[in-house]
């Protein structure tokens, strides 16, 4: 009997993810990979749920139910993943570094292919929003509306920005201890909030702070972070000191900034956002041994290698997702959880129905653009798969985390 399996969607589905798991280099580390696909999942899901725009008679305005409801603070904590985010491309730039300088590579063109997979996808976002900007304005468009837009579709490219030139530094970093950036952190909080010192200050934490998680990607790729005992240390230590800054500093609760909120634990980043940062750094590393387990299984390998292979053009494009939704349903009038005040548990309740909704738009955006950020990868193998090629045993074919 002929095996119909393959031409059922599922089958079809499992083949695939069968290939690309069989594509994958032997000895590549898929709990990084994970780590990093769950972190850019996590500011996308985090963003949907306390970013709102709220129809006022002709225009929009931001808003989060963080402001009117301050015990949803909790969702900032499970999806304010970018100090993973980070740990995981300290790691990574310090071993593609290493392995640039073994194989005769200069620092330059190492740099240069690094920043290209970032910033080449930015172009086309930058594109796109220039354009829709000029026509809403020459169209009538309320300009506080356009700039609400605007900020929201270029906003996640701060972060960007910020480890751009972390990468840059990867050389000067490698040796670099995560005690000193906390400590630089520390001291300008101390200046901040207890000797009145000018709040501008605070932005030398933007790069102190991401530091921190940074230098521990570092670490880790050194070998010092290879045991339980480190990632319990930074679990516990950093959930207290965070409760501990919470409680009695009177840090704000929530992980993200808050509009109207006199203190943001993000922008820039302050003591407590980087003390939970450690506290998820820890969570990462003690889920290490956990992933590279689940991982072994095809069908969830293919999903995370998926996200990885178009990690930025979801990044770049999951904000113009949600408002391209929201715009369109202003034809249909006034829609709970898209167009409504952000103040209760109906909002979250309905806006828990159009995340599916967010996730299909975004699918869109991703099959649109993703050919700018993998423009150029066909002269060369996958940074996640070897497309369509069997795996090999050689030790050529080792993982490549550049």
């Amino acid at each position: 009997m002929t095996d119909l399996t393959p031409a059922h969607p599922r089958g079809t589905l499992r083949a695939a993810a069968a290939r690309v798991d069989a594509a994958t280099p032997e000895n590549r580390d898929r709990a990084v990979d994970a780590l990093r696909a769950f972190a850019i999942l996590g500011v996308v899901l985090g963003h949907w749920l306390v970013t709102a725009l709220v129809a006022d008679g002709s225009s929009l305005h931001a808003a989060s139910p963080l402001q009117d409801m301050p015990w949803f603070a909790p969702v900032s904590w499970a999806f304010q993943t970018l100090a993973v985010f980070f740990l995981v491309g300290g790691h990574v730039a310090t071993r593609g570094y290493a392995s640039a300088r073994a194989r005769g590579e200069s620092y330059g063109r190492w740099l240069t292919a690094r920043l290209s997979r970032l910033f080449r996808p930015v172009l086309a976002v930058l594109g796109l929003w220039a354009v829709t900007a000029a026509l809403l304005l020459l169209t009538g468009a309320d300009f506080a509306t356009v700039h609400t837009l605007v900020k929201l579709a270029l906003s996640p490219m701060w972060f960007l920005l910020v480890f751009a030139a972390l990468t840059a530094a990867t050389p000067l970093l490698t040796r670099l201890h995560p005690l000193w950036p906390l400590v630089v952190v520390l001291h300008i909080d101390l200046l901040r909030f207890g000797f009145g010192a000018p709040s501008w200050l605070g932005w030398v934490n933007l790069a102190a702070g991401w530091l921190v998680p940074y230098t521990l990607g570092a670490a880790w790729t050194r070998g010092e972070l290879d045991r339980r005992r480190s990632g319990w240390l930074l679990l516990t230590g950093g959930t207290a000191a965070t409760a501990a800054l919470v409680a009695w500093a009177g840090y704000p609760a929530a992980m993200v900034g808050v509009p109207g909120a006199s203190v943001s634990n993000l922008n820039p980043p302050t003591l407590a956002a980087v003390t939970f940062g450690l506290a998820q750094c820890g969570l990462a590393l003690l889920l290490r041994e956990r992933l590279r387990g689940a991982m072994r299984r095809p069908m969830a390998w293919a999903g995370v290698a998926l996200v990885n292979l178009s990690a930025m053009t979801i990044f770049l494009w999951h904000q113009t997702a949600l408002m391209a939704t929201t715009a369109t349903g202003l034809l249909a009038g006034r829609l709970p959880g898209l167009h409504t005040a952000p103040d209760g548990l109906d909002w979250v309740a309905a806006r828990l129905v159009w995340l599916p909704v967010f996730a299909l738009v975004l699918a869109g955006c991703w099959a649109t653009f993703r050919s700018c950020e993998q423009r150029g990868r066909g002269r060369r193998r996958s940074r996640v798969v070897r497309a369509h090629r069997p795996q090999r045993r050689a030790t050529t074919a080792g993982a490549r985390h550049v």
